[in-house]
């Protein structure tokens, strides 16, 4: 067996008993269905709150008004990521809120995933901006203060008991963290310029940080980027990970139409990746339009599906259905953002109608209850 084949089989294993072992060590439920599969079928929910803050009401596909938390959930969504950005920060994302957002999940059993944007502000492919708190201190500072700002944070959330399931070191990293110091570049032209070195130094201090407030090692450590459709950049980036030594567990990717190429590249990207680098896989950010957007039908572009409601719904349901067919069951799910933006999210812009979209996994996740009278469990005797 090949060193490549040793390291796809290790995760497989790791994946499956960080699954299993979640569940198995109390015991059979009588009453649990489904049976603590916890493949993620997820949303992004970090601006919940701020939508019912606003005083926004919600309605299911019933009509019935009930909160965004509740109608995700009963409807088979599982997983809940929520971003956290260093302070003080105008996207209101810092850690009293993170603690609220948290509780809701708690409250409303969904599995959470804790996404570091590494930032007081948005930070993807185009801007990594380093917190305006931080401005001034040297690469080494930085690296103390990602480190700091990380195990605070984190062990806020264990001594809650709110501890994270996944962590993301990073918000699609793809061209590094921290610039200028911690940018990486592909082209011809820059490339030489790549700070992989301080860039890679930078995700060991945050992931240090989460192995420090997480003795037990339960929690899992994602890497984020954002090119899902594309075998060369995943190469390049997995490959640099490996020469610098990075340790992380599971590889996180957006995947949007308009950006990221076809559904035939990220079935091939999955695969790619998985056998290449022997991680499991989660797209964990993609989304889609219910009506014509400025991506597709406003400029005359042809897209997957079309850019209706239920196009929405068959969008993520293709996407889904490419992450389960990954070789050796390494795909672990999907993640949707986000539910409250307007056109792409999954309520309607006027009504507040939860849209088809909240039914994409409904044939993986029904019945959420034994519905033939008997129990799971036959322990009684006659």
């Amino acid at each position: 067996m090949s060193k490549h084949q040793l390291r796809a089989a290790a995760a497989a294993l790791f994946a499956i008993m960080g699954f299993v072992g979640a569940y198995a060590q109390g015991g059979v439920s009588p009453d649990q269905v489904p049976y603590g599969n916890d493949y993620c079928f997820g949303l992004d929910l970090s601006f919940v709150r701020r939508a019912e803050q606003r005083g926004t009401v919600f309605y299911d596909t019933d009509g019935t008004e009930r909160s965004p938390w509740e109608i995700f959930r009963s409807h088979g969504y599982n997983w809940g990521r929520l971003m956290i950005c260093s302070e003080p920060s105008y996207l209101g994302q810092g850690i009293e809120n993170v603690v609220e957002n948290a509780r809701e999940l708690k409250r409303n059993d969904y599995h959470f995933a804790l996404d570091y944007m590494i930032s007081d502000d948005w930070s993807n492919p185009m801007r990594q901006p380093i917190p305006k708190s931080w401005e001034g201190l040297s690469p080494q500072q930085l690296e103390q203060a990602l480190h700091d700002f990380i195990y605070e944070t984190m062990c806020r959330l264990r001594d809650e008991g709110l501890m994270p399931e996944i962590v993301q070191v990073g918000n699609e990293v793809s061209n590094g963290t921290l610039w200028p110091s911690g940018r990486v570049f592909y082209g011809d032209e820059k490339k030489d310029r790549s700070q992989w070195k301080q860039f890679t130094d930078y995700l060991k201090a945050g992931i240090r940080a989460v192995r420090e407030a997480d003795p037990e090692g339960k929690v899992r450590i994602m890497l984020h980027v954002d090119f899902g459709g594309d075998v060369n950049f995943t190469d390049i980036f997995f490959s640099k990970m490996e020469e610098y030594g990075v340790e992380y567990d599971i590889i996180g990717y957006s995947y949007y139409p308009w950006s990221h190429g076809t559904l035939m590249d990220l079935r091939d990207n999955l695969a790619y990746a998985i056998r290449r680098f022997g991680k499991p896989v989660i797209v964990v950010e993609t989304g889609f339009y219910s009506y014509p957007s400025d991506y597709f039908e406003k400029k005359g572009y042809q897209a997957a599906f079309p850019e209706t409601p239920e196009g929405q719904k068959e969008w993520m349901q293709a996407v889904n259905d490419i992450v389960m067919a990954a070789p050796d069951n390494m795909g672990l799910g999907v993640f949707w953002w986000e539910p409250m933006y307007r056109g792409r999210g999954f309520f309607d812009d006027e009504t507040h109608i939860v849209k088809p979209i909240v039914d994409a996994f409904r044939r993986y996740t029904m019945p959420a209850v034994r519905t033939d009278g008997n129990p799971r469990v036959w322990d009684f005797e006659e």
